[in-house]
């Protein structure tokens, strides 16, 4: 069952996400822009008009240096 949403609010959907993949994108996107780059990738791959994949963090640095 799918939970009411205010007026003003999208519906809360459940997605199943890994912790640790949840907590890198937190760190390169922003812990309050997670669901924009969520969003955004989701309008993207459904081909919407003018949709464009948000923009790429910088790689990070490998700690073992390959």
């Amino acid at each position: 069952m799918v939970s009411r949403a205010k007026d003003t609010h999208t519906t809360n959907r459940v997605v199943r996400i890994p912790d640790a993949d949840w907590d890198d994108l937190g760190k390169r996107a922003g812990e309050r822009n997670r669901a924009h780059v969520l969003r955004a990738l989701l309008a993207w791959y459904l081909r919407r008009p003018g949709a464009e994949l948000p923009e790429r963090p910088p790689a990070p640095k490998d700690p073992t240096g390959a």
